[in-house]
Protein backbone atom coordinates (compact mmCIF):
# COMPACT_ATOMS: atom_id res chain seq x y z
CA UNK A 1 0.00 0.00 0.00
CA UNK A 2 1.22 3.64 -1.25
CA UNK A 3 0.63 5.99 1.43
CA UNK A 4 -0.71 9.12 -0.29
CA UNK A 5 -0.86 12.75 0.77
CA UNK A 6 -3.33 15.28 0.40
CA UNK A 7 -1.46 19.07 0.31
CA UNK A 8 -3.18 22.16 0.14
CA UNK A 9 -1.55 24.67 -2.84
CA UNK A 10 0.88 26.64 0.08
CA UNK A 11 2.55 23.23 0.58
CA UNK A 12 2.05 23.85 3.92
CA UNK A 13 -1.33 22.24 4.83
CA UNK A 14 -1.49 18.42 4.95
CA UNK A 15 -5.05 16.51 5.33
CA UNK A 16 -5.43 14.90 8.56
CA UNK A 17 -6.97 11.35 9.34
CA UNK A 18 -7.97 10.64 12.60
CA UNK A 19 -8.34 7.21 14.20
CA UNK A 20 -11.20 6.06 13.11
CA UNK A 21 -10.19 6.58 9.11
CA UNK A 22 -12.20 10.11 9.13
CA UNK A 23 -10.96 12.89 6.92
CA UNK A 24 -11.06 16.14 9.28
CA UNK A 25 -12.96 18.88 7.74
CA UNK A 26 -14.22 21.95 8.41
CA UNK A 27 -17.05 23.79 7.22
CA UNK A 28 -16.73 27.28 5.41
CA UNK A 29 -19.08 29.87 6.20
CA UNK A 30 -19.05 30.58 2.10
CA UNK A 31 -19.47 28.75 -1.08
CA UNK A 32 -16.33 28.11 -3.48
CA UNK A 33 -15.37 29.40 -5.89
CA UNK A 34 -15.47 26.08 -8.05
CA UNK A 35 -17.51 24.03 -8.93
CA UNK A 36 -20.30 26.02 -9.89
CA UNK A 37 -23.58 25.99 -7.46
CA UNK A 38 -25.50 23.13 -8.37
CA UNK A 39 -28.21 23.73 -6.79
CA UNK A 40 -31.82 25.65 -7.26
CA UNK A 41 -34.70 26.72 -4.87
CA UNK A 42 -37.76 24.72 -5.27
CA UNK A 43 -40.91 26.18 -4.15
CA UNK A 44 -44.20 24.31 -5.02
CA UNK A 45 -47.95 23.75 -3.98
CA UNK A 46 -48.92 20.40 -3.47
CA UNK A 47 -51.75 20.16 -6.62
CA UNK A 48 -54.01 18.25 -7.85
CA UNK A 49 -52.79 17.24 -10.92
CA UNK A 50 -48.93 17.43 -9.98
CA UNK A 51 -48.38 20.94 -11.71
CA UNK A 52 -47.37 24.53 -10.68
CA UNK A 53 -50.43 26.34 -9.15
CA UNK A 54 -52.81 27.62 -12.03
CA UNK A 55 -54.59 29.28 -9.05
CA UNK A 56 -56.96 26.17 -8.03
CA UNK A 57 -55.00 23.35 -8.30
CA UNK A 58 -53.82 23.90 -5.06
CA UNK A 59 -56.92 24.49 -3.25
CA UNK A 60 -57.89 21.25 -0.73
CA UNK A 61 -60.95 22.07 0.00
CA UNK A 62 -63.11 19.34 -2.13
CA UNK A 63 -65.27 16.23 -1.90
CA UNK A 64 -63.21 13.57 -0.94
CA UNK A 65 -65.95 11.61 0.01
CA UNK A 66 -66.97 9.25 -2.55
CA UNK A 67 -64.09 9.45 -4.58
CA UNK A 68 -60.59 10.71 -2.45
CA UNK A 69 -58.66 13.03 -4.12
CA UNK A 70 -54.85 13.30 -3.62
CA UNK A 71 -52.61 16.51 -4.02
CA UNK A 72 -49.36 15.94 -5.05
CA UNK A 73 -45.66 16.95 -5.32
CA UNK A 74 -43.58 14.34 -8.13
CA UNK A 75 -40.34 14.62 -9.73
CA UNK A 76 -38.86 16.04 -12.07
CA UNK A 77 -38.20 15.08 -15.66
CA UNK A 78 -33.92 15.73 -15.80
CA UNK A 79 -33.99 17.04 -11.58
CA UNK A 80 -33.33 15.69 -8.67
CA UNK A 81 -35.81 17.13 -6.55
CA UNK A 82 -35.23 17.27 -2.16
CA UNK A 83 -38.39 18.50 -0.61
CA UNK A 84 -37.25 20.01 2.99
CA UNK A 85 -40.65 21.39 4.55
CA UNK A 86 -44.32 21.59 4.05
CA UNK A 87 -46.12 24.15 4.93
CA UNK A 88 -49.65 23.35 5.36
CA UNK A 89 -52.64 26.14 6.26
CA UNK A 90 -56.43 26.03 7.67
CA UNK A 91 -57.45 28.38 8.39
CA UNK A 92 -61.27 28.91 9.27
CA UNK A 93 -63.16 31.51 11.84
CA UNK A 94 -63.36 30.14 15.36
CA UNK A 95 -61.61 27.03 14.73
CA UNK A 96 -60.56 24.64 17.66
CA UNK A 97 -58.08 22.06 17.88
CA UNK A 98 -60.81 19.00 18.23
CA UNK A 99 -62.35 20.10 14.80
CA UNK A 100 -61.08 20.70 11.58
CA UNK A 101 -60.63 23.70 10.22
CA UNK A 102 -64.27 24.73 12.00
CA UNK A 103 -65.87 21.54 11.15
CA UNK A 104 -66.32 18.83 13.31
CA UNK A 105 -63.78 16.06 13.31
CA UNK A 106 -63.59 14.41 9.96
CA UNK A 107 -65.07 10.53 9.87
CA UNK A 108 -62.05 9.27 6.90
CA UNK A 109 -59.04 11.81 7.90
CA UNK A 110 -56.98 12.85 5.23
CA UNK A 111 -53.32 10.64 4.58
CA UNK A 112 -50.05 12.00 4.18
CA UNK A 113 -47.86 9.31 1.92
CA UNK A 114 -44.75 9.27 0.46
CA UNK A 115 -44.87 7.07 -2.94
CA UNK A 116 -41.79 5.26 -4.69
CA UNK A 117 -41.13 2.17 -6.72
CA UNK A 118 -40.58 0.73 -3.52
CA UNK A 119 -44.51 0.70 -2.51
CA UNK A 120 -46.22 3.62 -0.18
CA UNK A 121 -45.06 4.74 3.36
CA UNK A 122 -47.69 6.20 5.01
CA UNK A 123 -46.75 8.55 7.38
CA UNK A 124 -50.21 9.60 8.87
CA UNK A 125 -53.15 7.23 7.83
CA UNK A 126 -55.84 9.74 8.93
CA UNK A 127 -55.68 13.05 10.10
CA UNK A 128 -58.90 14.10 11.64
CA UNK A 129 -58.28 17.24 13.66
CA UNK A 130 -56.29 20.18 13.21
CA UNK A 131 -54.52 18.73 16.43
CA UNK A 132 -53.42 15.10 14.86
CA UNK A 133 -51.80 17.91 12.06
CA UNK A 134 -50.42 20.10 14.20
CA UNK A 135 -48.67 16.61 16.51
CA UNK A 136 -47.58 15.56 12.84
CA UNK A 137 -45.80 18.81 12.35
CA UNK A 138 -44.32 18.61 15.68
CA UNK A 139 -46.22 21.62 17.27
CA UNK A 140 -44.33 23.71 14.84
CA UNK A 141 -44.83 26.70 14.99
CA UNK A 142 -45.53 27.20 19.11
CA UNK A 143 -47.30 30.31 18.80
CA UNK A 144 -50.50 31.45 21.07
CA UNK A 145 -51.40 29.81 24.05
CA UNK A 146 -54.30 27.87 26.31
CA UNK A 147 -58.04 28.39 23.67
CA UNK A 148 -55.68 29.88 20.94
CA UNK A 149 -52.60 27.44 21.27
CA UNK A 150 -51.21 27.06 17.57
CA UNK A 151 -53.27 29.60 16.01
CA UNK A 152 -52.60 32.69 14.08
CA UNK A 153 -55.07 35.48 13.30
CA UNK A 154 -56.33 36.97 10.42
CA UNK A 155 -54.74 33.71 8.34
CA UNK A 156 -57.24 34.50 5.37
CA UNK A 157 -59.29 37.34 5.56
CA UNK A 158 -60.51 37.87 9.20
CA UNK A 159 -60.51 34.27 9.40
CA UNK A 160 -58.10 32.57 11.94
CA UNK A 161 -55.97 29.35 11.00
CA UNK A 162 -53.34 26.67 11.52
CA UNK A 163 -50.03 27.33 10.00
CA UNK A 164 -48.47 23.94 11.00
CA UNK A 165 -45.66 22.69 8.88
CA UNK A 166 -43.54 19.66 8.73
CA UNK A 167 -39.71 19.39 8.77
CA UNK A 168 -38.71 16.03 6.69
CA UNK A 169 -35.46 16.75 7.32
CA UNK A 170 -35.57 16.77 11.18
CA UNK A 171 -38.42 14.20 11.81
CA UNK A 172 -36.71 11.62 9.56
CA UNK A 173 -33.69 11.79 9.70
CA UNK A 174 -32.77 13.47 5.79
CA UNK A 175 -29.97 15.78 5.70
CA UNK A 176 -30.78 17.15 2.57
CA UNK A 177 -34.86 16.25 2.68
CA UNK A 178 -36.77 13.47 0.98
CA UNK A 179 -35.57 13.20 -2.51
CA UNK A 180 -37.93 12.96 -5.22
CA UNK A 181 -35.86 11.26 -7.92
CA UNK A 182 -35.44 12.29 -11.92
CA UNK A 183 -37.21 10.94 -14.21
CA UNK A 184 -39.16 8.73 -11.26
CA UNK A 185 -42.42 8.24 -10.07
CA UNK A 186 -41.83 9.27 -6.44
CA UNK A 187 -43.81 11.43 -5.02
CA UNK A 188 -45.24 13.11 -1.46
CA UNK A 189 -48.93 12.96 -1.87
CA UNK A 190 -51.69 14.52 0.66
CA UNK A 191 -55.20 12.85 0.13
CA UNK A 192 -58.38 14.36 0.96
CA UNK A 193 -61.43 11.41 1.94
CA UNK A 194 -63.93 13.63 3.28
CA UNK A 195 -66.00 16.84 2.60
CA UNK A 196 -64.26 19.73 2.53
CA UNK A 197 -65.98 22.00 -0.13
CA UNK A 198 -67.82 23.57 2.72
CA UNK A 199 -67.18 25.02 5.79
CA UNK A 200 -63.42 25.77 5.52
CA UNK A 201 -62.29 29.26 4.39
CA UNK A 202 -58.90 28.04 3.14
CA UNK A 203 -56.57 25.27 3.06
CA UNK A 204 -53.53 24.00 0.92
CA UNK A 205 -49.69 22.85 1.55
CA UNK A 206 -46.54 24.17 -0.52
CA UNK A 207 -43.56 21.85 -0.60
CA UNK A 208 -40.09 23.69 -0.45
CA UNK A 209 -36.95 22.00 -0.94
CA UNK A 210 -34.13 22.33 -4.06
CA UNK A 211 -33.45 20.77 -7.23
CA UNK A 212 -29.78 19.42 -8.04
CA UNK A 213 -29.34 20.84 -11.93
CA UNK A 214 -27.14 17.93 -13.89
CA UNK A 215 -23.65 18.98 -15.02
Amino acid sequence: MLPVKLVGKDNNSVQTIDQSGASLNIIKPIPPFKPDQRMRVFRQHLTDDGLPTDGTNQDMRVNGSSTNVDFYVGSHNDRDRYICFLSFIIADASATLDGFGNLSALTNGCVLEYIDEAGTVTIHDGIKTNFQLIRLCGGTPAIGNTTNAFRASNVSGSAEGYIPFLDLRTTFGFQWGILLKAGSTQRITFRIRDDLSTGIDSMDCIAYGFERLKD
